[in-house]
């Protein structure tokens, strides 16, 4: 096991309605099968964060990273594999068709544009006691108020 936690970065999408981005994880994926979740994964080994940030965005909806608008934080936590991770988590906007992502095959099933009253969608099928992707919305959807999105 490692001693270090794992790097992860993660993306906030946000369209022009004030909107955020999320994708149902496939039921076969490890962990957080069938969840809602925001775009995002491990850094690889010598990767800076940013560079991850883009990376995933494009792996994970085809689209290009154009603007990081700023941090919405980090969050540290553990998975159901047992391994503890960082994950530093950003709200961007993208270029590219917002109606037409291209979701990673086997890995999502489908998204939505989910806005600030909508984010109790985020605690389907995860543990109540869980909570960390919709807390991770409700401080983007508290970093757009700020910065007057």
């Amino acid at each position: 096991m490692p001693t270090e936690p794992l790097r992860c970065a993660g993306a906030l999408i946000v369209d022009d309605d004030g909107r955020i981005f999320v994708q149902r994880r496939s039921p076969e994926r490890r962990i957080f099968p069938d969840c809602w979740d925001i775009v995002g994964g491990h850094l690889e080994p010598g990767e800076e964060v940013a560079d991850a940030l883009r990376r995933e965005v494009t792996e994970e909806t085809g689209w290009a990273v154009s603007h990081v608008l700023g941090l919405v934080g980090e969050y540290r936590w553990t998975g159901d594999d047992g391994l503890e991770r960082v994950e530093s988590d950003f709200l961007v906007r993208v270029d590219g068709d917002l109606a037409r992502p291209r979701l990673e095959e086997g890995k999502h099933t489908e998204f939505r544009w989910l806005a600030e009253g909508d984010v109790a969608l985020l605690d389907e099928h995860r543990d109540v006691i869980d909570g960390l992707i919709r807390r991770i919305a409700e401080d983007a959807f508290a970093a757009l108020r700020s910065i007057g999105l």
